[in-house]
């Protein structure tokens, strides 16, 4: 199941984030196999200021257990995450599920 994930970082969060992006993108390669899409939501200036990500997980527990080891989430630089079911159709321009 897919699932798409919306962070928001909480105001003035940029230098804790880039401070603590090395560990977010660790933790992001031990779950290498289950990333489809990753990145930063940017703000006018181009800033980062959330991220956005599609992830590929068996279950919402596995979801979960990501989630308990995401740095971001662990060091308060995300504020709010939104987390919805998704049905990957199209990947990569290509049809993948009906």
């Amino acid at each position: 199941m897919q699932f798409i994930i919306t962070a928001y970082d909480g105001e003035g969060m940029l230098e804790k984030r880039m401070q603590v992006r090395p560990r977010h993108l660790e933790n992001m390669a031990k779950v290498r196999g289950r990333v489809i899409c990753a990145g930063g939501l940017l703000d006018g200036d181009g800033r980062m200021k959330g991220s956005v990500l599609i992830m590929d997980f068996d279950d919402g527990s596995l979801l979960d257990e990501y989630l308990r080891s995401e740095p971001y989430i662990a060091e308060g630089v995300w504020e709010k995450v939104d987390v919805q079911p998704m049905n990957v159709v199209i990947l990569n321009g290509e049809k993948v599920n009906g």
